[in-house]
């Protein structure tokens, strides 16, 4: 090779070996900026499971959606208190914290059934009390629901024997990225929760996010995933949906209404529903109480805390 031709490809060679290193300098640029913009969720929202717990459960409304009660058509308001509950079981583990918050010990779960079925209570399901909101059905006397969050195994082992004793209904909200999960039912334990005729199943997001504030995509494909997954895999139509945590907005709401839901249920507590809180109707916590202490309290008619 001559001289001349050496200095050539010499500097050709170097040349492309600029151009290369350019170009993976303009590709790390930009995957920065992909991560941070796409990737990354914006203001600093959370996409990362968050377990309820009595201080992050959200107890009051949002500012827009209190404003926007106070604007809203007069409606029928419906005195129809719905229960909130998540493990119902005997805690093997004092030291399981969030386990021990949020529990119900079996005995006392069975004497609250007991209590309001002796009181004249009728047990309904979110599904019901949507068709009353839509003028489909009439309100039963004194209507109570029992909600579940979350799909634990203690439901199919523990509360669905008890509905059954006492021919109950009641709605569980599942979410359904966690069955098959270690702390939550099998495929064929919810199953047989559907097949028992006396439990409407609702969604609960896939994977327990707290919606507020969430970009919209996120959103959708939480609110929607759930419902579609839970409708193809049991055969049954979804109509009802808990946001994670009670977190909620206005954008969350909106999804949840254009995906086919007829109610959606909130942890703010109070006992009063109509149409223009139906996509986040008020819960509240029964705790401890039964018998006489169970009844007073839900004849109050402001409730402030659980």
């Amino acid at each position: 090779m001559s001289k001349n031709k050496r200095k050539l490809h010499v500097h050709n060679q170097l040349l492309l070996g600029a151009l290369t290193g350019f170009g993976v300098l303009i590709l790390f640029i930009a995957g920065i900026f992909y991560t941070e913009h796409y990737l990354v969720p914006q203001n600093n929202v959370t996409t990362t499971p968050i377990l309820e717990t009595n201080r992050t459960m959200v107890k009051r409304l949002p500012p827009a959606i209190k404003k926007q009660l106070k604007i809203a058509s007069p409606s029928a308001t419906f005195r129809v208190p719905i229960l909130m509950y998540h493990y119902v079981e005997n805690i093997q583990n004092p030291n399981d914290r969030l386990r021990v918050e949020l529990n119900i010990p079996p005995a006392v779960f069975e004497q609250q059934v007991i209590t309001l079925k002796n009181a004249g209570y009728t047990f309904m399901t979110a599904k019901q009390l949507g068709e009353v909101l839509d003028g489909k059905m009439s309100l039963p006397k004194k209507p109570i629901l029992l909600t579940f969050d979350d799909g634990h195994w203690d439901f199919d082992t523990v509360v669905l024997p008890i509905l059954e004793k006492y021919h109950v209904h009641a709605t569980a909200y599942i979410i359904s990225g966690f069955i098959e999960g270690s702390d939550f039912m099998t495929r064929q334990e919810l199953r047989q929760v559907v097949n028992s005729g006396i439990v409407d199943v609702g969604a609960h997001t896939v994977h327990h996010l707290s919606l507020a504030g969430l970009p919209l995509t996120t959103v959708q494909n939480e609110v929607d995933e759930s419902k579609t997954w839970l409708e193809e895999n049991y055969h049954i139509k979804v109509v009802s949906f808990a946001y994670p945590n009670g977190s909620f907005d206005q954008q969350a709401i909106q999804v949840v209404k254009a995906d086919g839901f007829s109610t959606a249920v909130s942890t703010v507590p109070g006992i009063e529903q109509n149409q223009a809180n139906r996509f986040f109707m008020y819960r509240l916590r029964p705790g401890y109480r039964t018998g006489q202490t169970l009844l007073t309290w839900l004849n109050q008619n402001y409730f402030s805390a659980y």
